[in-house]
């Protein structure tokens, strides 16, 4: 394949993101956006003008289709990819985070891909940014020596202001799959497996959705803490970090920086430090990024290293944190 024909489904922010940013390569062309607001596809309609408009993913079928993006809410995920798989309109799938909305159907979307060969990605955008790809090459290195313990956290302000019991953060399905999953991703890239040991959730808003999460993971040699909360006050843009400790030294990491401490002495690198550029600019450059990678991929045929697979230990995280609270 020199150029990939590419669909898009769902087309709320992330979906017009996905399709504005493929639209600007020389590679790829985007012949159909998909979603079943026909308020929606009739704005589109003016923003890409050379793309066809469908409102049902089995519509796909007969339009030679490449690879399709799957950005829909995280509930309709597993229908959605079923459905694609099921009706042959294609093998090549990138689905937003997180894969689905329980471990189970995760790990059936797993095995049904496995069965179809293709390639698949999930788009934790976090391992394309510049500062988190710093620290994992330090990490690598074994700069800090043997690791022993990490913290984590993920702090929005999205619902800082929620009462007891109002609407509003039950529609996002819980801090767990929408921002806390950015960084168990993150710490999965850093230290492949955990297991959680213990957990306490806080559920502020109506329908019992997670709010904040605490929870602490271990491996043999390793322990980590987790705090997760979208309630988070200022914290108007969403913060992701890491400190981890070895025996020679710490590594702190955030999406601004990375700082390295060894012998008492201190040596950062910030986003402008190691090369944050793209050749198109929408959002932040990690979008550009797993775009350009996922497409990449799918023209060689090399698997991708965010696979169903992998993306799906995430649920498996998020699925331990709810039963310890059960």
């Amino acid at each position: 394949m020199d150029c990939l024909r590419v669909a898009v489904v769902g087309l709320g922010k992330m979906g017009l993101l996905h399709a504005s940013i493929l639209n600007m390569m020389p590679n790829v062309e985007v012949v159909v956006l998909c979603d079943k607001s026909s308020l929606l596809l009739k704005f589109v309609n003016k923003l890409f003008r050379g793309s066809q408009t469908v409102k049902d993913v089995e519509e796909l079928s007969d339009l030679d289709i490449d690879c399709a993006y799957v950005t829909t809410p995280i509930p309709s995920h597993y229908p959605v990819v079923s459905s694609l798989y099921s009706n042959k309109v294609t093998r090549n799938l990138f689905v937003e985070k997180t894969l689905a909305d329980s471990w189970d159907k995760a790990r059936e979307l797993t095995e049904l891909a496995e069965t179809c060969g293709g390639i698949n990605m999930v788009g934790y955008m976090k391992r394309f940014a510049v500062t988190f790809q710093k620290a994992k090459n330090l990490l690598n290195q074994g700069t800090i020596g043997e690791i022993a313990s990490f913290d984590a956290c993920a702090y929005s302000s999205d619902f800082a202001d929620i009462k007891k019991g109002s609407k509003g953060s039950g529609s996002r399905g819980g801090v767990l799959s929408d921002l806390g999953s950015h960084v168990i991703d993150l710490a999965l890239f850093f230290f492949d497996a955990f297991e959680v040991s213990s957990a306490t959730v806080e559920s502020i808003g109506d329908g019992g959705c997670e709010d904040s999460a605490q929870f602490t993971v271990k491996k043999p040699g390793l322990g980590g803490q987790f705090n997760v909360s979208w309630c988070m006050d200022n914290y108007h843009m969403p913060h992701f970090g890491l400190e981890i400790r070895g025996d020679k030294g710490t590594i702190s990491v955030d999406d601004d920086k990375v700082e390295l401490m060894l012998d008492g002495k201190s040596k950062k690198w910030y986003r402008h430090d190691l090369d944050d550029n793209v050749n198109f600019m929408l959002g932040v450059p990690e979008y550009y990024r797993e775009d350009e990678y996922f497409v990449n991929s799918v023209l060689s045929g090399n698997k991708t290293e965010l696979g169903f697979l992998t993306a799906s230990k995430v649920d498996y995280i998020i699925n331990q944190v709810q039963k310890k609270v059960l």
